[in-house]
């Protein structure tokens, strides 16, 4: 499979000189399974560039969006989705069969007045929201197992594996509390364990975690630990708080590769950048 990052900052986007390396478009990814079918995961401020570039692939028509939470930076690109817009194109949106309304709903409330001029009953592109559990692979086409996350309001953590390589992605995750029907630690670790690649939340350093405690974000030692006790390959820092610069994130994933190293590890840790591509 190949990943495409085209938004990793969380909470809302932030443009500027300050980000230009790391990105500041709020998160949205390019999943392609081997025969290149195309499943996006969330809808953040990201997916508007993704959609420009998807109505010029030739023989594209469908393609499968999962989201991960309904809140707002994980939202906030759709209205401006191009393939949203062309009769050509299918958009299977997937989840729990007692999402269905919900998710619905949450990409049909971007598109209403008076926060936006045009309707979602107006869009041409066909939707499907029938799946029957999240990362059906119906719809996706790969192997796709959720867990949930502990996050305000909830949300969904996903397993992609295909020929033998795992990608996991736990986005907006607190590790350091347990919100309702979100897992404990361990239980992450075991559903990452010996992944190829780990996109975990890490937003916080421990020192701005003890005024953002239950905000629903990790810190670093937090996701460093989960990733060095589930053994995986590959740990990418994701969800960058929108107030972080990018020489404060490379100041910090150097902090980290030296304590992975300290701890025996040899885990690569590295920042998840906008238009990262990683083939597994």
């Amino acid at each position: 499979m190949k990943i495409k990052v085209w938004g990793c900052r969380g909470t809302l986007p932030t443009p500027g000189q300050n980000t230009v390396r790391y990105g500041g478009n709020t998160t949205c990814l390019e999943i392609r399974n081997k025969n290149n079918f195309l499943t996006i995961v969330d809808a953040g401020s990201g997916l508007r560039f993704l959609g420009k570039e998807l109505v010029k692939e030739k023989g594209l028509e469908e393609m499968c969006l999962v989201l991960t939470h309904s809140h707002w930076d994980h939202l906030m690109g759709f209205p401006f989705f191009l393939p949203a817009y062309f009769s050509r194109f299918k958009i299977n949106v997937c989840g729990v069969a007692s999402a269905k309304n919900y998710m619905c709903q949450s990409l049909a409330r971007q598109l209403e007045a008076p926060y936006f001029p045009v309707n979602f009953e107006d869009l041409k592109a066909k939707f499907s929201f029938g799946c029957s559990r999240p990362g059906c692979a119906q719809c996706t086409k790969i192997s796709l197992e959720p867990i949930l996350l502990s996050h305000p309001n909830g949300g969904f953590g996903y397993k992609f594996q295909e020929t033998g390589k795992t990608f996991v992605l736990l986005t907006d995750n607190e590790l350091g509390f347990q919100h309702p029907e979100g897992r404990l630690p361990y239980e992450y670790a075991d559903f990452a364990r010996g992944a190829d690649l780990l996109f975990h939340d890490a937003q916080y350093t421990d020192e701005e975690y003890e005024k953002t405690r239950t905000w629903g974000h990790s810190t670093f030692n937090q996701a460093l630990k989960l990733a060095i006790d589930a053994r995986v390959k590959r740990f990418g820092v994701f969800h960058h708080d929108p107030d972080r610069t990018d020489d404060e994130i490379d100041e910090i994933i150097d902090k980290l590769q030296k304590q992975a190293r300290e701890k025996g590890s040899d885990l690569e840790v590295f920042g998840v950048k906008e238009g990262m591509v990683i083939e597994l």
